[in-house]
């Protein structure tokens, strides 16, 4: 027999485990296996096949227990993003609820185009001991179950009905995982009877390979014609969005912003783009940006969007630009470069800014606008300053972030999501070191604070285990989710985590306020089936996860708690009352569209519907 008719028997199981071993990237020179380990909750759909396949490799690819199988997505996630997605976890939940229950954490993949592999267990195939154990029956399609409502999540789904089909599915799979443009969550369901059926492969089929993410160079015409549009710019600016350090072009974006004076705002993905004190960073920009930004927005000819799919929390629901300005998007994704009639430069950005800076040659912003620029910047570290400081007056949260941005390393890793605190942090925090902030706000998903702070602390801890992954967490966030405090003590990933506690949803509680309501049923005084409301003792609840914890009363304390927890080796959980009304970051507001009554019986409401809609006469209708 030759090495090319070569088999080797394995269950699907087997042959699914024995191929993600064997497929590596080159990253900074250095051969990576690409699947960094898994999360896995057990069950009957996955432990009796899945179990037993990858039992053996436990050590070279290892299997982190989880406990709950959304927060396993939430952990992929993050780790995924902090790779620049170059390397993902796999997550495997058993049928039925299991798998149910990783829903929403292949919507944040998807939503924020993060790979993530989903094995889940199915059904069996044969349908001989139907209905089993947790199974949905739908009596006119015997085909359909849970795991196809994934379908509206995964950038790749598939259903393996023989063990043949993962030769070809498993690449394919790979290949969406890793590509640039269609890069998101990939879901394999399998029944738990084709797991355990054996088949003989190819030997080839599980050769070492190695791979390398593609990069798109873009089409000249489209160079030139976006060249041309940027030499006649009185008033260019460049947003920055996440896409730029998935590229790995931050130096790329830096160089051409500096050679041509063109000043840069940044998406809340595109945060850790550029140093605070970057004399071109601008600021973030948007609904939850800065008035620099939003200032010099309103006023640009011309929008270089770089990698950037243009959230309407960056562009203020499109009223952040003149209706006028001329919008150029430079991104791997079609579907991005093309939003709102922008002239697309479809490609990678690290190879696209240098042709686009050629082609423009010695073209310059003029001097004035740059320096407006940079003057707007100053205005706003000024408000900054105002905002993070303390001192007789209620605490906030960006008081507790400028206690951690002054104590913090520059190479800590900074995860926060939903709720006030991305816009805090994306409005206050002063980057000290490039890629060092995710704030989740492509999904908005609570519960991803703790689980994805995790994820990137396993991450972290591969690359740089001397450095701190920071999470900043509300009370409603932490009481929907919280169980990876103890995930985080079990595999000794150590993490920061402050809870600041403002007594319910009190974000959204300023939402229903600012549009013209009472409180209701957001913070917890103000929920008419709560007779009683008390105060949740966090730093207890933390402590009986194996947490150090403890209960700070204001910032100065909270620094002298944080400075404790850095020298720790152990997860510490810091928990800090906040005033759910007083100490919100005011400015630098785009406007954002929510949905508002246009009938109702309150005056206020009444009132604010006319005031919102009157703003949206700046609105872009898409040209």
């Amino acid at each position: 027999m030759t090495a090319a008719s070569a088999t080797i028997r394995l269950t699907t199981a087997q042959a699914i485990t024995r191929y993600l071993m064997n497929q590596f990237i080159q990253i900074d020179g250095v051969e990576t296996r690409i699947c960094g380990g898994g999360f896995g909750i057990f069950g009957h759909g996955n432990v009796p096949c899945l179990g037993e396949a990858l039992y053996p490799h436990r050590a070279e690819m290892p299997l982190y227990r989880g406990q709950n199988e959304q927060s396993m997505g939430f952990a992929a996630a993050a780790y995924a993003k902090y790779h620049l997605r170059q390397r993902f976890m796999f997550c495997t939940a058993s049928a039925g609820p299991g798998t149910a229950n990783l829903l929403t954490a292949a919507a944040l993949a998807h939503a924020n185009r993060l790979p993530v592999l989903m094995l889940c267990g199915d059904t069996f195939l044969t349908r001989l001991p139907d209905p089993v154990l947790q199974q949905l029956e739908h009596f006119g399609n015997p085909t359909l179950g849970v795991n196809d409502a994934f379908k509206s999540v995964s950038r790749y789904w598939d259903r393996i009905t023989h063990p043949a089909q993962v030769i070809q599915s498993l690449p394919a799979a790979l290949a969406t995982l890793l590509d640039p443009a269609d890069c998101g969550p990939a879901f394999i369901a399998l029944p738990q009877d084709v797991q355990g059926w054996a088949y003989d492969y190819p030997a080839s089929f599980f050769a070492r390979r190695v791979h390398r993410i593609r990069r798109q160079a873009p089409d000249v015409a489209e160079v030139a014609e976006a060249a041309r549009a940027l030499r006649a710019a009185k008033r260019p600016m460049i947003i920055a969005g996440g896409g730029v350090q998935y590229s790995g072009a931050v130096a790329e974006l830096t160089e051409f912003a500096e050679a041509h004076g063109i000043p840069v705002v940044e998406t809340i993905a595109g945060r850790a783009n550029m140093l605070a004190t970057h004399p071109l960073n601008i600021g973030p920009i948007g609904v939850t940006g800065s008035d620099s930004a939003n200032d010099i927005a309103r006023q640009a000819d011309l929008v270089l969007a770089v990698g950037t799919r243009l959230q309407d929390f960056t562009t203020g629901s499109w009223t952040a630009f003149a209706k006028d300005a001329q919008l150029i998007g430079l991104n791997v994704g079609r579907h991005d470069a093309m939003k709102h009639l922008s002239l697309p430069v479809v490609g990678d950005a690290k190879l696209a800014l240098p042709l686009l800076g050629a082609a423009m040659g010695g073209y310059r912003a003029p001097a004035d606008w740059t320096e407006r620029a940079q003057q707007e910047r100053r205005k706003w570290d000024s408000t900054v300053a105002q905002n993070v400081a303390h001192g007789n007056r209620p605490n906030s949260y960006a008081q507790a972030i400028g206690v951690v941005n002054a104590l913090c390393d520059p190479r800590d890793r900074i995860v926060t999501a939903a709720g006030g605190l991305p816009a805090e942090i994306t409005a206050n925090w002063r980057t000290l070191d490039i890629g060092t902030v995710d704030v989740e706000f492509g999904f908005s998903c609570m519960g991803y604070e703790i689980a994805g702070g995790w994820g990137a602390r396993i991450a972290q801890a591969e690359a740089e285990p001397e450095r701190d992954t920071i999470v900043f967490v509300g009370d409603g966030s932490y009481l929907l989710m919280n169980s990876d405090i103890y995930s985080s003590v079990l595999t000794q990933k150590k993490l920061i985590i402050l809870v600041l506690d403002n007594g319910g949803f009190a974000v959204i509680n300023k939402l229903q306020n600012n549009t013209g309501q009472d409180s209701f049923n957001n913070l917890i005084a103000d929920c008419p089936t709560v007779p009683e409301p008390f105060v949740v003792d966090f730093e207890s609840h933390a402590r009986a996860m194996g947490a150090d914890a403890v209960t700070v009363a204001n910032p100065a304390e909270l620094g002298a708690a944080f400075s404790a927890a850095k020298a720790s080796a152990k997860t510490t959980v810091i928990v800090m009352q906040v005033d759910p009304y007083e100490g919100w970051t005011t400015q630098g507001h785009a406007w954002w569209e929510v949905g508002t009554p246009q009938v109702s019986d309150s005056a206020s409401v009444r009132a604010k519907h006319a005031e919102i809609e009157a703003t949206r006469s700046t609105q872009r209708q898409g040209v």
